[in-house]
C-alpha cells in the first residue's frame, strides 16, 4: 500500500513509522527499567529511554514541517488539553 502513496506523503509515513519505533523503545526500555533488580541496569535503561524522547522530537518536527495539516492539527489538540486541564 505505501507504494501507492504520492512521494511527500511516503516520506511522512516514513518518519511517523520512525516515530512510532521510538514511542515503542521509550516504553520497553521504561518498562524493563521497573523490573530490572540491579540499579546500574536501570540507570541506563532509563538513560536510553530519554535519548529515545530525544529522538522521538527530532521526529516530531520533521513530520510538522512535512505536514502543515499535523502541525495544525497538533496545536489544536494542545488547546482541547489546556481547555479541559487547565495549569
Amino acid at each position: 500500500m505505501i507504494e501507492k502513496l504520492k512521494r511527500e506523503d511516503c516520506d511522512k509515513e516514513i518518519v511517523r513509522a520512525a516515530m512510532i519505533a521510538e514511542l515503542d523503545a521509550i516504553d520497553l526500555h521504561e518498562q524493563m527499567a521497573v523490573l530490572a533488580k540491579d540499579e546500574r541496569i536501570k540507570k541506563v535503561l532509563l538513560e536510553v529511554a530519554r535519548e529515545e524522547k530525544t529522538h522521538t522530537g527530532g521526529f516530531q518536527a520533521l513530520l510538522l514541517r512535512l505536514d502543515g495539516e499535523h502541525e495544525k492539527e497538533l496545536e489544536a489538540g494542545k488547546k482541547e488539553v489546556e481547555e479541559l486541564i487547565p495549569r
